[in-house]
């Protein structure tokens, strides 16, 4: 024995495993006792009414209807819930769908398509000169033309005054 007195815990057991062969026999012990409880049912409706017969039908389905019960916990059994916002998807065939009709779009989608048309608008006029800005904008650039032509008109006149002087001093 190893120093410190090593015990066996329970996962170094030696396991135990069924063979596939043992789980196939069981397997089929089970449905043959399946099929001879079967056997002796349909056996007393054979001979009996088909009334005994649509009486055990109607024993699975309340076998269902039990394990639908079941599963309900609470008031869950007793009030019947429907969501009125849950809407039911239905799939449409590619021979159905209308393409041809207007789109509905987004609220958001239609905001964006006001903005480009309200943009649109705006440019015209600006071309136009009929806005604010374009009336300031067309005033700061006949300013700007007119310092040009004054600056130009000073450059001739030194540029001749220059030609003057250098055609005299020869």
């Amino acid at each position: 024995m190893p120093k410190g007195g090593r015990k066996e815990g329970r996962k170094s057991r030696v396991r135990q495993y069924t063979s596939p062969e043992e789980i196939d026999a069981q397997l089929q012990a089970e449905k043959q006792a399946n099929a001879e409880d079967e056997q002796k049912e349909s056996g007393d409706g054979a001979s009996g009414d088909p009334k005994k017969e649509k009486s055990i039908d109607s024993d699975e389905s309340e076998d269902e209807d039990d394990d639908y019960q079941q599963k309900q916990k609470g008031v869950e059994g007793l009030i019947d819930i429907e969501n009125p916002n849950l809407v039911a998807q239905t799939t449409k065939k590619v021979t159905q769908l209308d393409l041809d009709g207007p789109k509905e779009l987004s609220r958001r989608e239609q905001e964006e398509i006001e903005k480009q048309k309200a943009k649109e608008r705006y440019m015209k006029l600006h071309l136009a000169g009929k806005t604010e800005q374009a009336k300031a904008d067309l005033s700061r650039l006949a300013i700007i033309r007119k310092q040009q032509e004054e600056a130009a008109r000073k450059k001739e006149e030194g540029r001749k005054a220059k030609d003057d002087a250098t055609l005299s001093g020869k």
